[in-house]
């Protein structure tokens, strides 16, 4: 049986995979006709030259199709395609016409709740204290609203990190084929089948994201592939194995939610709105230190790489996890505190508002 799922996820993998390969020129040229085009007109940008942007759309063809064809279309999977459906369009328009802030942030939350009224709900959280009598809490009537949250926030963070070629995309993968890995583990197979889709989606995507990049996936893509992941996240991880299933979805999409966190504190701290976009992510740090393109996203390929196989270890394991988990915090920390401790002042600028994309 568990040969006979193995197979399948493989199938709906490789489907989307073919997909997005095939459909990502097509979408190039409709980038290219409808004006979807990122022109490079300030320092965070790290292209020279007119790239096509709107390339999410490529990777959500090869996701749905592969989704509609291998998941089994309960009502909490529809709720979350149609609110994905919401947030590839508000990209396309982003991409196209660059929507406000605002607008994109209540549409958002108006796609989130269209995921979160038809079940996708975090009702329950693990209590992190150990040692307390009771290994859950009950959210009650904040089960919502919290969920709510956490559905915007994951998808404007995977956004966020959306600045060097193949970085989101590839993060996103890795955060994916997390999550595969996982639900296999635990016996999700609906849940596995969604990554193996999403997964094979992003890979179809990359050669065209990798640097020099001929294409981005613009706000289509990286607020569609952040939407994914938050709701598939909510589904099981949060109510599983007491303080595991506190800590898998930070682990899993621990670089976006660091990076954004960061950047909201290093904002209000200098006076600024937090939604002001600037030009000190950690993407920008590793640049500015004399990484390549290349060696920046290597190095965030291999932190995100470490989150991941923290979040499986504590799944799978036995003793040893408590102490592997403690043992990637700590790399993953020291490498973070190297990135931020060695930026300085100069990396607080940036006028741009906050509906200008974190592009390259």
């Amino acid at each position: 049986m568990m040969m006979q799922e193995f197979g399948t996820v493989t199938v709906a993998l490789a489907a989307a995979l073919i997909v997005t390969l095939m459909t990502t020129p097509v979408v190039k040229n409709l980038a290219q006709k409808w004006g979807a085009v990122d022109v490079p007109k300030d320092n965070r940008r790290m292209h020279n030259h007119p790239i096509p942007r709107m390339g999410g759309l490529a990777i959500f063809f090869g996701f749905i199709l592969s989704a509609l064809l291998f998941v089994d279309i309960t009502p909490q999977m529809q709720g979350m395609l149609l609110g994905a459906v919401v947030i590839v369009v508000l990209g396309i328009f982003d991409d196209i016409y660059a929507l406000g802030a605002k607008l994109k942030f209540v549409i958002q939350i108006v796609a989130a709740l269209i995921a979160v009224l038809s079940g996708n709900v975090i009702t329950t959280l693990s209590n992190p204290n150990v040692f307390s009598a009771s290994p859950y809490w009950n959210l009650g009537w904040l089960s919502i609203p919290f969920t709510v949250v956490w559905i915007v926030a994951i998808t404007n963070a995977v956004n966020l990190i959306d600045g060097l070629d193949g970085l989101a995309v590839g993060v996103s993968t890795i955060s994916s084929m997390t999550l595969l890995v996982i639900a296999l583990v635990v016996s999700e197979g609906q849940v596995a089948l969604l990554m193996a889709a999403l997964s094979g989606a992003c890979i179809g995507f990359l050669p065209y994201n990798l640097n020099p990049a001929k294409i981005f996936m613009g706000d289509t893509g990286s607020t569609f592939l952040g939407f994914i992941l938050a709701v598939v996240s909510i589904q099981g991880l949060f109510k599983f194995y007491t303080i595991i299933s506190f800590a898998v979805p930070f682990l899993m999409l621990g670089l976006p939610i660091f990076d954004t966190c960061f950047a909201f504190i290093r904002r209000i701290a200098h006076g600024q709105s937090p939604m002001r976009a600037d030009r000190s992510h950690v993407h920008h740090r590793l640049i500015d230190m004399g990484f390549s393109q290349k060696q920046a996203v290597a190095v965030l390929y291999v932190i995100s790489a470490i989150l991941g196989l923290s979040a499986v270890v504590l799944t799978t394991s036995g003793p040893l996890k408590a102490m592997l988990f403690l043992f990637a915090l700590c790399v993953a920390g020291a490498v973070a505190a190297r990135l931020f401790l060695a930026g300085n002042e100069k990396h607080s600028g940036g006028d741009e508002p906050a509906g200008e994309e974190e592009q390259k």
